[in-house]
């Protein structure tokens, strides 16, 4: 489910420049296989329409019946656990007030729909060796 191409290039914000991609993958509760296609794709929008009010930029997204990817170009004024947790409930809220019968079938009660945990890493640019040489090569006063 590609949206676009990776746009490399920095953003800009009122007193940075930046650059920032993360992978996240967030895994439903008990890892029970509670996605379908349709689910997906509405969660794709939900996803894009949440990380724009947050300034984040949806780059790719896909899943299984169990989880969901989600690659951003991350905006550093919020933090990783505010967007997760923004991204995790309302998508959880929706889905259940969208998708009420195939929820029902996997969570009852209280239960919420994603894992407590999730997966983020950072990624993009360059290499972490070529980084370290780049920094060490710099001329000292």
């Amino acid at each position: 489910m590609r949206l676009h191409p990776v746009n490399m290039k920095a953003r800009k914000g009122s007193h940075s420049v930046f650059s920032v991609r993360l992978h996240f993958v967030f895994v439903t509760h008990y890892r029970r296989k509670a996605l379908n296609a349709t689910m997906l794709d509405r969660l794709k929008g939900m996803v894009k329409q949440v990380s724009e009010k947050m300034g984040c930029e949806l780059i790719e997204f896909n899943g299984e019946t169990d989880h969901i990817h989600i690659l951003l170009d991350f905006h550093p004024k919020n933090s990783i656990a505010s967007v997760v947790g923004s991204l995790k409930s309302s998508t959880a809220r929706m889905l259940k007030k969208e998708f009420p019968q195939e929820v029902q079938k996997h969570y009852w009660g209280k239960v919420s729909f994603w894992s407590n945990s999730y997966y983020v890493a950072s990624c993009g640019g360059a290499p972490i060796d070529v980084l370290k040489t780049y920094i060490q090569s710099q001329e000292s006063p």
